[in-house]
């Protein structure tokens, strides 16, 4: 797929920071975009004409992007729509949100091009299909136990990985159920969140090191986490590998071909 066959929906109350994301897109390639100022005009625009893409601002009149997305979300004709969030919001909490909802991508208010470029590069991945080639595993066969207490963030994490050819997928949707699961099944590879409650990501993989059967699984933390010295403990604790969230496909295809291959 190339830039310039993605269909975009450009929600943005402010007509001068419309113009410049369209104009932004144009030199990208991307040519098929429509406009939404409020969250009642974009979601009967997503409705009535299906995206690649949907990219949003945070605030409007009638409420802000996390109720926007959610009605998307809810909707089963466009809830795989991948949706983008241009904000200048620096709250760590108001991000967080976003972050565990499955959003591809977050840009800064002012956005670079090379920001917008990498976004959309992002959503050609996920609309992709991309399989992972492995010499030890045939990939359509890789056990996989994901690991979220939200089930937006699990809906684009497995989407992701469907389309790496991962298709033996369990869920869990904290750490008690994962471990409940560890008990009784065999996996090849655990994804999982970091913050979750009752059974973090971390205590999960403790559990898995020192006391499950399956000590030497692969395991895959999905963090929004961003103190270094946080970061550093969760590695002490045994992940063979750590990636942010938003779940990049192509970072993620990279991510586990060297855990599964090595």
């Amino acid at each position: 797929m190339n830039p310039n066959e993605l269909a975009l929906l450009v929600v943005e109350p402010s007509d001068l920071q419309r113009k410049i994301i369209i104009k932004e897109l144009k030199q990208l390639g991307i040519t098929q975009v429509s406009e939404a100022k409020n969250i009642a005009e974009a979601y009967a625009s997503a409705e009535k004409y299906p995206r690649d893409l949907i990219t949003s601002a945070m605030y409007f009149d009638d409420g802000n992007a996390i109720e926007l997305l959610s009605k998307i979300r809810s909707n089963p004709a466009i809830a795989e729509t991948p949706f983008m969030l241009v904000t200048s919001e620096s709250r760590l909490k108001k991000l967080e949100e976003f972050k565990q909802s499955g959003v591809i991508a977050l840009l800064p208010k002012p956005f670079t091009s090379d920001h917008l470029a990498t976004a959309i590069n992002t959503t050609i991945d996920l609309l992709s299909t991309d399989e992972l080639e492995l010499d030890y595993f045939d990939v359509h066969q890789v056990r996989v136990l994901l690991v979220d207490d939200s089930r937006l963030a699990r809906n684009h994490i497995k989407r992701v990985l469907n389309n790496l050819g991962l298709l033996k997928i369990t869920e869990a949707v904290d750490g008690n159920e994962a471990i409940a699961l560890l008990k009784e099944n065999m996996f090849d590879l655990v994804v999982t969140d970091y913050n979750m409650p009752e059974v973090n990501g971390q205590e999960l993989t403790r559990y898995i090191r020192n006391e499950s059967q399956q000590s030497h699984i692969p395991i895959l933390m999905v963090t929004s986490e961003s103190s270094q010295t946080q970061l550093a403990n969760i590695l002490t604790e045994g992940v063979t590998a750590m990636c942010d969230k938003p779940f990049e496909p192509k970072n993620v295809k990279q991510i586990l071909y060297k855990i599964l291959e090595d």
